[in-house]
């Protein structure tokens, strides 16, 4: 029996290659000379740099950059020595999560301190990103990271305008003859799931704005600026593109990383998929196991078991999943590739007693091993 096990964290319980471990020990219970193996899952979301670091061999960093509003916050990367690659959430350095909710404001918030992790990986000897761009707090069009990077985003008086939206105001030219020379040298791929243009109502002040602090005058406020901003980009960038799918990402974020670095913006998952290398462990696997939190309508929408499932399916193999819950609407996760999903709570518990470490690893082994149980008397008997 070989057992492919690509599970996304329970967030809160267990990171994916905890939960991943689970499952391989529940199996190993049932199946004592089963070939489990165990690859970190993600969507390129939170979790993304921790289940990358360690599945590729690599390493985490952390370092003290520029936060959101202006003030120092930790943030952590993963470093993969063997191949040059820098794995880099932007929430980390610029997510909405270390702003409260009081202050939530994007015109003030900057993703200044993603470019500072960007130039730390550069001096590292990083010179290929992956970088997952959700979960932001900031609607600066990249200009805070790019600021950090070394290009010039300059006022009529040849000054670097102010952090945050508000800055974009103010943005009269672009140069770029302080840019760090390695940057030239850098891929990027960026973990994007949203096709939002730049600009308009479809774009990243309308859509976005509000729940990271905007009301209405500010929408339309930033999304004039973030328009003039692509247009002064376009006079000397060719790949500026205010309308390109994905480019209103993070704030604009995703605008920047097109038009000022050698990116491409993909599907979390799939970058995940790549990087992990998980149809070459799919394609010899007898069973292939997924989960995640919660597994529920959204699941099939392109969410990390999804993806798995569709590798899976590519190869005819038998899907698996487990999760801390499921609702009635998961039922169209069988229509997507998971023959069969169990959740692992085992009895009425309060959601703090579900969600602790202990518990929540001991559900998962608990239920893999009898799901494996029933696998090995039905292949037993067949």
């Amino acid at each position: 029996m070989k057992v492919a096990v690509a599970i996304d964290s329970l967030k809160g319980s267990l990171t994916s290659l905890e939960a991943g471990e689970a499952i391989r020990k529940g199996v190993l219970r049932a199946y004592p000379d089963a070939e489990v193996a165990v690859r970190p899952l993600a969507d390129g979301g939170e979790g993304t740099v921790e289940a990358l670091a360690l599945g590729m061999g690599g390493r985490t960093e952390k370092i003290t950059v520029t936060g959101p509003l202006g003030k120092p916050v930790e943030c952590v990367y993963g470093i993969v020595d063997s191949t040059g690659t820098a794995i880099v959430e932007m929430s980390g350095a610029a997510g909405i999560t270390l702003v409260p909710d009081e202050q939530r404001n994007p015109m003030h918030t900057t993703t200044y301190g993603v470019g500072q992790v960007i130039k730390d990986a550069i001096a590292k000897g990083c010179r290929r990103f992956i970088v997952g761009i959700g979960g932001s707090a900031t609607n600066d069009g990249g200009v805070g990271m790019l600021q950090a990077l070394g290009f010039g985003m300059l006022d009529g008086a040849g000054r670097q305008v102010a952090l945050g939206a508000k800055g974009l105001k103010d943005l009269e030219q672009i140069t770029d003859t302080d840019v760090i020379p390695a940057l030239k040298e850098c891929t990027f791929r960026v973990a994007c799931d949203v096709t939002n243009p730049l600009c308009g109502p479809l774009g990243a002040s309308a859509v976005y704005g509000p729940q990271k602090g905007a009301d209405g005058d500010m929408v339309q406020e930033m999304d004039g600026w973030l328009s003039d901003y692509a247009d002064l980009a376009a006079r000397s960038f060719p790949k500026a593109d205010k309308q390109h799918p994905g480019t209103g990402a993070a704030g604009g974020l995703g605008f920047a990383f097109l038009t000022f670095t050698n990116a491409v913006l993909e599907s979390g998952i799939q970058i995940v998929l790549d990087e992990t290398r998980l149809e070459e462990y799919v394609k010899d696997a007898d069973i292939v196991v997924t989960g995640e939190g919660r597994l529920d309508s959204q699941t099939v929408m392109g969410k990390a078991p999804s993806g798995v499932a569709d590798v899976a399916k590519k190869y005819g193999k038998p899907v698996i999943a487990f999760s801390g819950c499921v609702t009635e609407e998961a039922r169209t996760c069988n229509a997507g590739g998971i023959d069969a999903y169990f959740p692992i709570l085992r009895e009425v518990v309060t959601l703090e007693e579900a969600m602790a470490h202990e518990n929540a690893e001991k559900n998962m082994v608990d239920t893999a091993e009898q799901v494996f149980r029933l696998v090995k008397i039905l292949r037993d008997n067949s």
